[in-house]
């Protein structure tokens, strides 16, 4: 009878308090502990108390070791957790510069692309401007021949209409003297005196 009451209280100390007096979240792994075969062999109560204490001793023991696992685990969570932080910290980091970097490369073609096309519309204007100006000293040059070759043409016209009316009017002088001419004389006479009335063709 005393047997069972110790076999009990050893089981009830290897297996820790009970499951339903603690919470879910701080209950331990529950240690199955081989059974002791504590036979009737052994009445002496010395023996059992060292029993017993051997026993608490081996389930302090298995409740530190286990303590220390759940917290190295604790440790190796906290070190994965902070890894993973400083992992996606660098990440974060890396995309923010990539992106900064990203954007001063648009800016920079956008403002490499604005200086093109202003200096394509400088020298765009300034070829216009020199057609044009090329173009304006032909066409003053061509203006200043076209006078040249109009004041030509006047002065020519101006010639023709002199030199007509002086022959015209030389024409009309040997006609008049014509008919102011004597009757014909000898030929020895015609001869060695020519006509008072006639004139020679004025001359330019």
């Amino acid at each position: 009878m005393a047997d069972s009451r110790i076999k009990g209280r050893v089981r009830g100390l290897l297996s820790g308090p009970s499951h339903d007096d603690m919470p879910e979240e701080t209950m331990p792994p529950v240690v199955h502990m081989p059974p002791v075969d504590l036979t009737p062999g052994m009445p002496d109560p010395d023996a059992q108390r060292k029993a017993l204490q051997v026993l608490t001793l081996a389930q302090k023991t298995a409740d530190e070791h286990i303590a220390s696992a759940q917290q190295q685990a604790d440790n190796i969570r906290g070190a994965a957790r902070a890894s993973a932080e400083q992992v996606a910290k660098d990440a974060q980091a890396h995309s923010e510069q990539a992106r900064q970097e990203a954007t001063k490369t648009v800016a920079d073609a956008r403002a490499a692309a604005e200086q093109i096309v202003k200096d394509a519309q400088g020298r765009a204007a300034g070829l216009d401007k020199e057609a044009q100006q090329r173009y304006d000293d032909v066409v003053g040059t061509l203006e200043t021949k076209r006078d040249a070759l109009q004041v030509r043409i006047d002065e020519l016209e101006q010639f023709d209409r002199d030199y007509r009316t002086r022959l015209r009017t030389f024409m009309r002088g040997q006609l008049d003297a014509l008919d102011q001419d004597p009757p014909p004389a000898a030929p020895a006479q015609r001869h060695a005196e020519p006509k008072a009335g006639v004139q020679r063709l004025p001359q330019e």
